[in-house]
């Protein structure tokens, strides 16, 4: 029991401090030429597998507690939103997201070995919570501003 609640605690710790770790490092991956092909990263296309997992749980808990307060630019306020502008912004997001989850799954797989696999398990709870949901929730909102640009590409053509 100990290993599970210390095991948690960690992981939440240092869930929040890999998203300082993942920005650092995709600001650096930004300026090579493997940054376009990690911007187009499609984990999951089903929505069904989507809601299965419990994505549609967590996005309703952003947009109605207090994570809707962690990252003000990604929201459309009005029509007149620059939805490529949003869709970079989700695109670092997403990285940076994914890199955090990275980080804390190498300390979570080392802490296995160390502590416990229960206390390395248990990390992974508040990582998969608080990185990869959040990356897979970018990834769906950035496929949904694609639909919205390619409508509004072809009715600029029409």
């Amino acid at each position: 029991m100990k290993h599970l609640l210390l095991g948690f605690i960690f992981g939440i710790s240092l869930s929040f401090i890999s998203w300082i770790v993942g920005m650092i490092v995709n600001s650096i991956l930004m300026k090579t030429e493997y940054y376009n092909k990690l911007s187009n990263l499609n984990f999951i296309e089903n929505k069904g597998l989507n809601k299965t997992i419990g994505l549609t749980y967590f996005k309703w808990a952003v947009k109605n507690t207090f994570f809707k307060f962690f990252n003000q630019k990604l929201k459309v306020d009005s029509k007149s939103t620059d939805l490529a502008q949003l869709r970079n912004d989700m695109i670092y997001s997403e990285i940076s997201h994914l890199i955090g989850f990275i980080f804390v799954t190498f300390f979570a797989i080392f802490k296995s070995f160390e502590v416990g696999f229960i206390f390395g398990l248990t990390m992974m709870i508040p990582n998969i919570l608080m990185n990869l949901y959040p990356s897979l929730l970018q990834q769906e909102n950035k496929r949904r501003i694609d639909r919205i640009l390619k409508i509004k590409t072809v009715a600029n053509k029409v």
